[in-house]
């Protein structure tokens, strides 16, 4: 393994040999250098891991010569040693990004634990790391075993999303496989509760109900409302809890988690569904009977959530709440700019409901184009596309102008999605649902043990493109592909991130409120 190398820059380093031999001792390998402009050729010439600079040098001094390294390479982790504490000294050094400062005289130890904190901090946060996921490994298997109702498996999805980010920074691939293994076992006991108990929460069982998407208003916005408190709902697209956690790092201290929840996307989880049942406050087969000319069927060739607007003034007059609202459908950054534009206007609503549809669209493209899928190519690369994406886009310059604001804010999405690996055949007629997670048609031909099916769709609330209609749904990491051409279209569709079918991460969702420090 290679040794780390440091480079130690000081005009008494005869002086210092006892430490250099203290470091040689320890592994480490040292150039030594007496002042700042042989500093800046060495550092030029070479590479280093880590420089030891002495601020009171003669000739070029070592604030001078922070500033050279950092205009080489500004990478470099650089100490600064110095005699003096005075704070314009320091000041100066912090600005010009130093890692960290000792002061003179110091001790080996203080050399090699600054050398830890810095260098070696990846490791030791990793070796922390797999300790503490060993421990927590076997807690999980114990929470699956025993999920019994829906908020059982909300607090499991918690969890293992939060291993799944921790090991982003463990540099272990038998850990991240670990801990793949035991998501993929999670997905497989949360299908099957999902397949014996989904149909119940829409009849007249005692058994405890999640909140699904239809009930989100309700839940969440028309309480505030009726307190008169100003809301602002940010709906992005197609959002995953994990995608959730790391954008509300890039919040930082602009606003505080007042409740972080998880509610259930309807089936299909797909846009049509689940966002204009979230809008309606009705499912599908409800919208259809009561507000047809706002529902549009599978196979019709127009968009399918035209009418969100619509459905939402039908939901808020029957729930008697009157107030000033606005809706804004956001799908690029034109339109987002725009937006905050108008942010004084938006302030004197009561209700502010933005639709962000750019998850969505990174979603499909990264399906279509080749760059994004090398891009994306799994979930920790996805996450931190999603994190760029959001730490540059108008919505968070939005935040930052509410941030000062009296308003809450309610954050979530409509449904997730999940990378998928699995083919699995099924064959269709002509008006068969395209969409790879789920399919709706009346000449499905497929293997029911591969599924989850729902023959009588009036049991979820499902519309029917006509009387003989079913619906079959994808599992864990499945995707449908029918026989013709079947090598082409799973070689283009896995490892794609698709939604509409059953996994923790297209129904386990997030919902955030949150209001202003």
């Amino acid at each position: 393994m290679r040794k780390i190398r440091i480079l130690w820059t000081d005009d008494e380093i005869e002086v210092l040999k006892p430490h250099i031999i203290f470091l040689n001792e320890k592994g480490y390998e040292v150039d030594t250098c007496s002042n700042g402009l042989d500093t800046l050729d060495m550092v030029n010439k070479n590479s280093y891991d880590l420089i030891f600079l002495d601020e009171n040098m003669p000739g070029l001094s070592g604030i001078d010569t922070l500033k050279g390294i950092k205009e080489l390479n500004p990478e470099i982790p650089v100490i600064m040693i110095t005699k003096s504490e005075e704070e314009n000294i320091m000041e100066a050094a912090i600005g010009s990004q130093i890692a960290d400062y000792l002061i003179k005289p110091v001790k080996p130890t203080q050399i090699l634990l600054s050398i830890k904190k810095i260098i070696e901090s990846a490791k030791l946060v990793t070796a922390q790391t797999t300790t503490n996921y060993q421990a927590g490994f076997g807690k999980i298997r114990s929470l699956i075993d025993q999920a019994r109702d829906h908020d059982d498996w909300s607090d499991i999805y918690k969890k293992i999303t939060y291993w799944d980010i921790q090991l982003d920074n463990a540099d272990d691939p038998n850990l991240r496989e670990i801990q793949r293994m035991q998501e993929q076992e999670a997905n497989n006991a949360f299908v099957k509760f999902v397949s014996n108990n989904y149909l119940s929460w829409f009849g007249p069982s005692e058994n405890k109900k999640p909140l699904l998407s239809p009930g989100l208003f309700n839940s969440r916005v028309f309480p505030l409302l009726k307190e008169k408190e100003k809301v602002f709902l940010i709906v992005i697209d197609n959002l995953r809890y994990d995608q959730w956690k790391v954008i509300s790092q890039e919040m930082g201290q602009m606003v505080r988690v007042t409740d972080e929840s998880i509610y259930y996307s309807i089936l299909p989880t797909a846009t049509q569904y689940s966002r204009n049942a979230i809008f309606s406050g009705l499912m599908p087969y409800e919208i259809g009977s009561s507000h047809k000319e706002f529902w549009v069927a599978d196979d019709a060739d127009e968009g399918k959530n035209n009418y969100e607007r619509e459905l939402l003034d039908e939901q808020l007059k029957r729930h008697s709440i009157k107030c000033k609202w606005s809706y804004n459908k956001i799908n690029n950054n034109s339109s987002g700019k725009k937006v905050n534009d108008n942010f004084k206007r938006l302030l004197e609503n009561d209700l502010t409901v933005l639709v962000y549809n750019f998850i969505d669209l990174l979603s499909h493209a990264r399906t279509d184009t080749t760059v994004l899928r090398d891009m994306a190519n799994d979930e920790p690369a996805y996450r931190t596309l999603t994190r760029s994406w959001f730490a540059h886009s108008p919505l968070l310059d939005l935040i930052r102008m509410l941030a000062g604001k009296k308003v809450r804010m309610v954050f979530t999405t409509d449904h997730g999605t999940v990378r998928v690996s699995n083919p699995v055949k099924v064959v269709g007629d002509r008006k068969t649902s395209a969409n790879l997670r789920y399919k709706l048609g009346r000449n499905l031909d497929y293997d029911p043990s591969e599924v989850f099916e729902i023959t009588n769709p009036q049991e979820a609330h499902l519309p029917l493109l006509n009387i003989s209609s079913r619906y079959i749904f994808a599992r864990n990491y499945d995707f449908f592909v029918y026989p013709s051409n079947y090598n082409h279209f799973v070689n283009y569709y896995r490892n794609t991130f698709q939604h509409g079918g059953i996994s923790m991460q297209e129904m386990l969702i997030p919902l955030i409120t949150l209001e202003p420090l």
